[in-house]
């Protein structure tokens, strides 16, 4: 489950730029062009233990080449364009600083399978082979499917922080008003209950939460926003609010018991995520969408604690 779920994340979040990078240069946009320059080194250095720096940092507009390992001896071309003449004219350019080097051409945009079984002029006899290393987004991702699942989770935390999708607060606000309106409507048992304070990152570690933990960082920030939808409705007399936490819970109490805390985690959105779509009152929405409002209120259950284990001893959270 956890491969998917970082793999999927790096795939769509790679796709996305390689896409943006595609419409905007044809725009004469540029600035993700050069924001990749800064990216790449990083993410290709995760991928393959390289050691790449960007060299136009030191040295602007070299010609040729982008980022050099001088550990490993690669030279890398990073472009937008995937072109036998730009793999030609990079290799042409002066180079005899890099004799014995390893050549790398990566297009960050468009695919490059067409290449690798070109042949290309090599004047200073670089080390390169077009069936390995020409890389685009399709090979990377393939070696990225392969990776286990520790370094799946680093190359996931990486892109996390560079790519990080930042949803527009309006609809996000929109969307959780429609969802609480849903579950709110559910056949839930209701229950009252107490809870006594806590520290947040005390309770994450105490629970064992280790994947989960990235979610409940990203998304605890939402936690006033869906207090003032629960508020909005419970003065209106409907306390949607119990209903939902307590569905919540439930799902919580039903998982906890034979899952690990991560995998009870992500099943709990999962089953909340199923109980929304098959409502007699749901109007389907991108499922991007959907997911992310249930995150938002399973982390929101979760800073209430309503699901998992209150660190300083609420023993009326379920084991």
């Amino acid at each position: 489950m956890n491969r998917s779920k970082y793999f999927n994340y790096i795939e769509s979040r790679l796709s996305e730029l390689a896409t943006r990078i595609e419409l905007r240069g044809g725009l004469n946009i540029l600035d993700f062009n050069i924001h990749s320059e800064n990216f790449y080194p990083h993410f290709l250095n995760l991928l393959f233990g390289w050691n790449l720096s960007n060299l136009n940092t030191q040295q602007h507009n070299v010609a040729g080449i982008d980022l050099v390992d001088s550990t490993n001896r690669i030279v890398v071309q990073v472009s937008s364009t995937a072109a036998r003449h730009k793999v030609e004219s990079a290799l042409r350019k002066d180079l005899s600083s890099y004799h014995g080097y390893s050549f790398k051409f990566i297009s960050i945009s468009k695919d490059a399978s067409n290449m690798r079984n070109k042949t290309f002029a090599n004047p200073h006899n670089l080390t390169f082979l077009p069936d390995k290393d020409i890389l685009d987004i399709r090979s990377l991702l393939s070696i990225v499917l392969d990776l286990d699942v520790n370094r799946q989770k680093d190359i996931y935390e990486f892109i996390k922080k560079e790519l990080k999708a930042e949803p527009d607060p309006e609809k996000v606000e929109s969307n959780l008003t429609t969802i609480i309106k849903i579950l709110s409507k559910e056949n839930w048992s209701i229950s009252k209950y107490e809870t006594v304070p806590y520290d947040i990152e005390a309770k994450i570690s105490y629970n064992q939460l280790n994947t989960a933990r990235i979610l409940i960082d990203d998304y605890k920030i939402h936690h006033l926003r869906i207090d003032k939808i629960y508020m909005d409705y419970d003065k209106q007399g409907a306390n949607k609010s119990l209903s939902i936490l307590n569905g919540i819970r439930s799902e919580y109490t039903a998982l906890c018991s034979a899952r690990s805390p991560d995998d009870c985690f992500f099943s709990i959105i999962e089953k909340v995520i199923q109980k929304i779509e098959e409502s007699a009152n749901y109007s389907p929405m991108p499922r991007e969408e959907l997911a992310l409002c249930v995150q938002i209120l399973v982390v929101d259950a979760f800073i209430r604690c309503k699901i998992f284990k209150n660190p300083i001893g609420d023993t009326r959270a379920p084991s």
